[in-house]
């Protein structure tokens, strides 16, 4: 298959790019190691492992999330999706552009949260770190981010399918 649009082309065989690509997959890895982290913190008590594995998923996101930003200014996505039965037309809007909307605001706010959340158990956990007077709002808000994280896991999928996979 040529390639529709600038950059490398993916792996998954569908005309998503590369950076596409991994992170679709590095999203199926990050969810359960996330909840290996919460498991780890909630019911082994290992809250020295659940900070290591956090700070390592953020900085692993943010480094992925920075080359895939580079990689869709560069070469942008609307050519390589354009061919989706989803993409619409300037008279008959199609759905992808709704479900991107949607993604993008559970993907910002995640990163805002990720963000937020993690500053705050740096400043506010004593180190090495153990429960205290942080930790309920450390939960709450933890569970808010993971929340959010899995919504943005999903619609980055069913955005994925309709742009790059859909009419393949």
């Amino acid at each position: 298959m040529d390639p529709p649009a600038g950059g490398f082309d993916g792996f998954l065989g569908t005309r998503a790019s590369l950076m596409l690509d991994v992170v679709v997959v590095a999203m199926a890895i990050v969810l359960p190691l996330l909840g290996t982290s919460i498991w780890l913190v909630r019911y082994r008590r290992r809250f020295a492992w659940h900070k290591r594995m956090q700070l390592v998923l953020g900085g692993l996101l943010a480094v992925a999330v920075t080359f895939f930003e580079l990689e869709m200014r560069l070469h942008g996505w609307q050519a390589r999706a354009a061919a989706s039965p989803y993409y619409g037309t300037a008279s008959e809007p199609g759905l992808l552009f709704p479900v991107l909307y949607i993604h993008l605001i559970f993907s910002v706010s995640t990163a805002v949260l990720w963000i937020v959340v993690t500053v705050r158990a740096l400043r506010n956990f004593p180190r090495p770190p153990q429960p205290g007077r942080h930790s309920d709002a450390h939960v709450r808000w933890g569970r808010l981010a993971v929340w959010d994280m899995v919504a943005t896991v999903v619609t980055g999928w069913v955005f994925y399918y309709l742009a790059f996979v859909a009419g393949s």
